[in-house]
């Protein structure tokens, strides 16, 4: 038979009171409203009881609640992901065009990042932690895909990236594939994290070009990683390194708030 389970009953507390007070925390964590309602979608007194057990009376448990409210989120979008359920994918003529420039800075602050210094840095996990150039990824097997980028704050728009699989990238490396993560830090000082079945996913890109083009400065320079399973803060441009880890390292979104798994 099958067990029904209840969520505890709060003694003592304020359920809408223990609500507010967690908005108001969200609001002060989170200052852009679309980003605000990022973690509100999910947040409701059973949520917040069932995962944490906290009392809530105190913004301190407030923000362990929603910690784990997060945490629970990855495990349970990990749990889900199917490592072969493919993303949809688009004609040329439903191109999104302009494609829309987005990042934590304004457009006439991209980073410039020099070819001939260039060198892809790779450590952690894996057996060759040579440094690598631009024309040697080049030289690898390319791959188009044109896919839809989804946005936190609301927005999609579809773009045509090429570029390396990244799981034949890690092979190359010798990356240590039962490792948990793979993280990224990048020139214009972002850094992410990911999971190692997303990855190894046949649609994650090493980008490096855009629409035929090389991939421009506004859209990552000198590449960045195309995830279509993945909202869009979790594509990371300006790819500086790449490390294999059973360490987590969270984001830069992610340490202020975001979900970590960040699926689409």
């Amino acid at each position: 038979m099958m067990k029904i389970f209840k969520a505890p009953t709060l003694v003592g507390i304020d359920g809408e009171a223990a609500l507010r007070e967690a908005n108001a925390l969200l609001a002060k964590r989170l200052d852009q409203p679309a980003r605000r309602a990022f973690l509100r979608r999910s947040l409701t007194l059973g949520g917040l009881s069932l995962l944490t057990g906290c009392s809530l009376d105190s913004n301190a448990q407030v923000e362990t609640a929603l910690a784990k409210i997060s945490r629970f989120n990855d495990t349970m979008q990990g749990l889900l992901f199917s490592p072969t359920q493919l993303a949809p994918t688009y004609t040329e003529a439903e191109i999104t065009r302009p494609f829309p420039f987005n990042a934590f800075y304004g457009e006439s602050e991209v980073v410039e990042v020099d070819e001939s210094q260039y060198r892809l840095e790779v450590t952690g996990m894996v057996a060759d932690k040579r440094s690598w150039q631009l024309d040697e990824l080049r030289a690898m097997e390319q791959h188009d895909q044109i896919t839809r980028h989804i946005c936190v704050e609301g927005w999609s728009a579809i773009g045509r990236w090429g570029g390396v699989k990244f799981s034949d990238f890690l092979q190359r490396i010798g990356a240590d594939t039962s490792a948990k993560y793979v993280g990224f830090k990048c020139a214009d000082d972002y850094y992410t994290s990911i999971d190692m079945p997303t990855a190894l996913h046949p649609q994650t890109l090493l980008a490096l070009s855009y629409d035929g083009a090389p991939l421009p400065p506004k859209y990552g320079f000198p590449m960045k990683l195309r995830m279509p399973t993945k909202l869009g803060y979790k594509n990371p441009k300006h790819i500086q390194a790449i490390f294999v880890s059973n360490t987590f390292s969270g984001g830069y979104w992610e340490d202020q708030g975001y979900n970590w798994f960040g699926g689409s």
